[in-house]
């Protein structure tokens, strides 16, 4: 009896600890510099945008997404803050990071659904929710994400690689340009990108 009491006692201890083990989730961030061009769907390839490539410099946590003729926009995670460079009118735009959506929500709730494989690279899929948004995403182990399609801010939409590139980046693409005008964003600027279910909140 006195065995089966501490063996209970010594489980009650352990049980506090659980919830933590369940927690589990996808690397939010790259690991190592790559570049993935995307096919796009949803309001964005509405609007024009039916690909796009995301470069990511994994140690400054820090990536770059180019629109094709519409420019590019750098999101800096470390420092919170990013902009978007319309290259043809030399203007640049100082943008909240709830607008620069590109990953997954780090306070999100997460469920790992099984693993398939996109454009010749392995990964997990996660089904997610964000409060009201919601979906599901395919991840490498270290962090890149392949596949997402879900529901934010009542429109839907998705993205899928159709090209995935290991190498290192250069970071002068990554910085502010200098000579371009600031402009400021416009009021009623859609916020995030239907697919990309928002960008990695600390």
């Amino acid at each position: 009896m006195r065995a089966t009491r501490l063996a209970a006692l010594a489980l009650a201890a352990a049980l506090p600890a659980l919830p933590a083990l369940a927690q589990e989730r996808p690397q939010l961030f790259p690991t190592r510099d790559v570049a993935v061009t995307y096919r796009v769907t949803g309001a964005r390839a509405q609007a024009g945008l039916p690909s796009m490539t995301i470069s990511w410099l994994a140690a400054q946590q820090t990536m770059r997404m180019d629109m094709g003729g519409m420019g590019y926009m750098v999101a800096d995670h470390r420092a919170q803050r990013g902009f978007m460079v319309m290259e043809q009118m030399r203007m640049l735009m100082d943008i909240p990071m709830e607008q620069a959506n590109t990953g997954l929500p780090s306070r999100g709730q997460f469920s790992r659904t099984g693993s398939d494989t996109v454009a010749g690279h392995a990964c997990n899929v996660w089904n997610f929710q964000d409060g009201n948004d919601r979906g599901t995403a395919c991840v490498t182990a270290d962090g890149v994400m392949l596949r997402a399609q879900g529901n934010s801010g009542g429109e839907s939409g998705s993205m899928e690689a159709t090209r995935v590139a290991y190498g290192a980046q250069d970071p002068a693409r990554f910085r502010r340009p200098q000579g371009y005008q600031t402009m400021q964003m416009p009021q009623g600027m859609p916020q995030g990108m239907p697919g990309m279910p928002g960008a990695p909140r600390r």
